[in-house]
């Protein structure tokens, strides 16, 4: 049997109608035991993937302010723009959430400082 390229191919199917084509589609099914619910099984997780693939929101929790609450309140308000009282209020609540439903990236930079300033932080 001669080969034919995909240009070829492609040519011979636009001439082909619909039934011609089914035709060939059912043939090609058999001859390669191929099963149409397997490849949709199988394309359903990689679309799952695709939409994980967007910005990640988290929120920014603060589990203990370790020994240093003065320098926590204080990049708690920097973080917040709250008063010293709120401020102070809000790290005397632990477990709280500093942030809530900021980008991934955001989160882990807000992270950051506070645990330089010695606070214990999870990124949920």
């Amino acid at each position: 049997m001669a080969k034919i390229n995909a240009k070829d191919f492609i040519e011979a199917l636009k001439e082909m109608n619909i039934l011609e084509i089914k035709e060939l589609i059912d043939a090609m099914k058999e001859e390669f035991g191929i099963d149409p619910s397997a490849v949709a099984v199988a394309a359903a997780p990689a679309a799952a993937e695709a939409e994980d693939e967007g910005p990640k929101e988290v929120n920014v929790m603060m589990t203990s302010f370790g020994g240093s609450k003065v320098a926590v309140i204080k990049v708690v308000r920097e973080l917040t723009g709250m008063g010293l009282i709120e401020a102070k209020k809000l790290v005397d609540s632990v477990p709280v959430a500093i942030k809530e439903k900021v980008r991934e990236d955001e989160g882990k930079e807000i992270a950051a400082k506070l645990t330089e300033a010695g606070a214990t932080v999870e990124l949920k």
